[in-house]
């Protein structure tokens, strides 16, 4: 570690030339590293249609995207209906045995609603290719329905068609040992009913098996296998040895348990599946939108999704699985390459003895007069500063950014996000150097580059405790980072170990860092840029030590000389800020709104036809000048007009009464035995195109049961209604005929009920005005809603 410079009996690369030579080595040698990381995260070139039998071809596959994603194709729709017969005829011409679970299912995991339980009437694509001795059952996931807003064609007709080419390549090829089941689910956009009915229902899902989840979350990027099962060491070992393109952190599995998004993997997990759940999830701009066509897909992406789902399903499908669930979580990363992994219970371990090779380090710094205890104290006090200001920075910057142009704030990531990317890891760094660059000479290096790796033993201890699969992540670095140190001081100052060892470890921070930061742009969206730019501080304070070598040495100069190499020290630091500022500038005139890029916007339509009054509703918290003038007044709560809409406030405005007919309510059983009642009802759709119906009780009965279309619904908390109602339900993708409803209330006198019904499309609505090809539709999944809701009183 060439630390060195605090004296002037010190001699570490006293030479200047040795030692601009010595920093240049350094330099070049981790740029090469981490220019070899990042392209480690490339996708592979798409095979085209003509690519040979065995293999996944990107272009076969599009063909079916193309077909697939031609209009939104919603849960219940016609367009749906189209999409899953032109899939089972595919399947079936494969030679495959192919089925359509029709069925009504509730939400995975029977959790709450927007407005209280959720259920679906599904119908999956279910087809199987027998193995020739199973040990159990390998199941290739994607779902075929769209988002109301848009073709989905990456999410998830991306899915769908790399699970027909995969279904193509195996039947065309030899036999796997383990039976193959490829589905094809209903309703993931409205309440992942279709996952829940066949996880939890289906034949062929009786005993479990491994699920292989296929998603998109964008337009572009690596393939990121982002969520597994519990004790996943051993699919862990399997996917590292299988995926062609391996791209995973045990970090972002950690963290995805946290958050409360689910996908149709969700179904599979809490039936008792194992498995995996990958994405692309870069281009975010396009996710649930008009804009997610087939042109919009990145094929490379496509190509490496295939790869995979290819490449995994071969593995499994030979692969003992009744053996899968054996060990604990393994913790892993990608490094050029290959995944590196190791089991989870090596957590600990490293943590600890990263944390003691830190301390090691301190010590012999200090007994080798590098720094005083108080020095070193101080620069682990101080290098903290940087860990929090560089984060706080980042979404300062990005406030800044969206107040110049506020149509960010409907989007997970600008359409064109790079140079914005590019700007928060040069703000990052000019944090860092400043930080560097004002304590130097106070501190001096030594100090300063202990105190980094202390915090980063730290938190490799911290997140051991909290997120063990991330503890990867500062503990390996830290450890890296002492070893070198304690190597560069065993050995001659101005010897090449005292500049080998402290790049090797600065060489280990990068190749387990800089994954991580740059898929944290992605994964999170520029509105959280800070945690990518906490990793890029975490990155350079593990970089210190190689940091010093590019630093002219000033501990013992004076007078100008001294002030030369003080400048020299504050131009990174200057370098940076200004890369700042113009990464941002390029950022804005880059990503412009244009007809290309519409600004996102968000309207719905609710009518009370009992009363005849009309709302627009939108959930923008500063609207945009096309919405603006629908929704002039407050942001309120609907849950007490419109509970289907849920609890959320929304912004509003009046609307012209459109002559629009709510749900009917048929009363098909009325008995009473005292304050107990029962009712027997069917709530039908007057209007076509609806997807979504809800009907709510109000809070002076009380429900003891619920049975909605055949299916007992709980009546506990998890389904208790928004707003002043005591339960409620929402049905998604009801059949034309409607859907009967049986409750068991508790009550002494007459029952208020509120019906709802949704569809999709705002087009000729009184008052309404088609958006300019400047604006855009937000992708979420009540935009354009229609809803039309009355009371009734039985």
């Amino acid at each position: 570690m060439p630390l060195t410079l605090d004296r002037p009996a010190d001699r570490v690369l006293a030479r200047p030339r040795r030692r601009a030579l010595a920093a240049a080595a350094a330099v070049l040698a981790l740029l090469a590293v981490a220019a070899a990381s990042v392209l480690g995260l490339r996708n592979p070139a798409p095979r085209p249609v003509g690519a040979p039998a065995d293999v996944f071809s990107a272009g076969r596959a599009y063909q079916q995207v193309q077909a697939v994603a031609t209009r939104p194709h919603v849960a219940g729709s016609e367009a749906g209906d189209q999409v899953r017969e032109r899939l089972t005829g595919a399947l079936r011409a494969l030679g495959l045995e192919t089925a359509v679970q029709d069925a009504v299912a509730p939400e995975a995991g029977q959790t709450t609603g927007v407005g209280g339980a959720m259920l679906g009437h599904v119908r999956n694509v279910v087809a199987r290719l027998p193995g020739t001795n199973p040990s159990g059952r390998v199941f290739l996931v994607a779902h075929y329905d769209s988002v109301q807003t848009g073709p989905g064609a990456n999410d998830d007709a991306a899915g769908v068609s790399t699970v027909l080419e995969v279904a193509r390549a195996l039947a065309a090829g030899p036999r796997p040992r383990n039976d193959v089941v490829f589905v094809l689910t209903d309703a993931e956009e409205a309440c992942l009913c279709g996952a829940s009915a066949f996880a939890g229902e289906a034949p062929l899902a009786a005993g479990g098996g491994v699920v292989l989840n296929l998603e998109a979350r964008g337009s572009r990027g690596p393939a990121i296998m982002f969520e597994t099962s519990r004790r996943n060491a051993r699919l862990i070992d399997v996917y590292g040895a299988a995926a062609p393109h391996p791209v995973g952190t045990s970090f972002a599995v950690e963290v995805y348990r946290l958050l409360p998004n689910d996908t149709d993997f969700t179904a599979f997990d809490q039936h008792g599946f194992v498995g995996l759940n990958s994405a692309y999830i870069d281009g975010a701009a396009v996710y649930h939108t008009p804009l997610d066509t087939p042109a919009s897909m990145d094929r490379s992406s496509l190509q490496a999704h295939g790869d995979n789902a290819l490449g995994l399903t071969r593995a499994f499908g030979r692969t003992d699985l009744t053996r899968l669930r054996a060990g604990g979580d393994a913790t892993y990363f990608p490094v050029p390459g290959l995944l590196v992994r190791y089991p989870g219970g090596l957590t600990w371990p490293l943590a600890g003895l990263a944390l003691l090779a830190v301390l090691a380090l301190a010590v012999l710094v200090r007994r080798t007069g590098r720094a005083s205890w108080p020095r070193l104290a101080a620069g682990f006090g101080l290098g903290l500063l940087p860990i929090v200001l560089a984060p706080v920075a980042a979404q300062l910057l990005w406030l800044g950014i969206t107040a110049i142009r506020p149509g960010y704030a409907e989007l997970l990531d600008p359409y064109e996000p790079r140079w914005y990317r590019l700007a928060v890891l040069a703000l990052a760094a000019a944090v860092l150097l400043t930080w560097y660059a004002l304590l130097r000479r106070r501190l001096g290096p030594a100090a300063l580059a202990v105190g980094g790796l202390g915090w980063l033993a730290v938190l490799g201890v911290v997140l051991a405790a909290v997120t063990p699969g991330g503890s990867y992540l500062a503990a390996l670095p830290a450890l890296a980072g002492a070893v070198g140190g304690l190597v560069a001081l065993a050995v001659r100052r101005d010897g090449p170990w005292a500049v080998l060892a402290p790049t090797v470890a600065a060489a280990v921070a990068v190749l387990v860092l800089l994954p991580a930061v740059v898929l944290l742009f992605p994964a999170l969206g520029m509105a959280q840029g800070g945690v990518a730019a906490l990793f890029a501080v975490l990155l350079g304070l593990a970089a210190l030590p190689v940091l010093e070598l590019v630093f002219p040495a000033a501990g013992g100069q004076l007078g100008m000389a001294a002030l030369r190499a003080r400048r020299a020290a504050v131009a990174p630091a200057l370098a940076a800020a200004l890369a700042t500022v113009a990464f941002a500038g390029a950022g804005l005139a880059v990503d412009r709104f244009d007809a290309a890029h519409p600004v996102p916007t968000h309207l719905m339509y609710a009518l009370d036809a009992g009363t005849g009054q009309a709302r627009w509703l939108s959930r923008e918290t500063d609207p945009q000048p096309w919405t603006a003038p629908y929704v002039p007044g407050p942001a309120v709560s609907l849950a007490g007009d419109f509970p289907g809409l849920g609890d959320a406030r929304l912004r509003t405005g009046p609307a012209p009464a459109a002559a629009l007919p709510a749900p009917t309510l048929t009363v098909l059983a009325d008995t009473r035995d005292g304050d107990r009642r029962a009712l027997r009802l069917r709530l039908t759709p007057q209007r076509s195109g609806v997807r979504l119906l809800s009907l709510h009780v109000d809070g002076a009965a009380t429900v003891r049961a619920a049975t909605v279309a055949g299916r007992d619904v709980p009546v506990d908390e998890r389904n208790t209604a928004a707003g002043p109602w005591s339960w409620g339900m929402i049905f998604q993708a009801p059949p034309p005929g409607g859907v009967e409803v049986d409750l068991t209330l508790s009550t002494s006198g007459p029952v208020r009920l509120r019906a709802m019904d949704g569809s999709d499309g705002l087009s000729g609505l009184p008052g309404f005005r088609p958006r300019p090809p400047t604006v855009g539709i937000v992708g979420s999944h009540t935009s354009e809603l229609l809803a039309v809701a009355r009371t009734y009183t039985l």
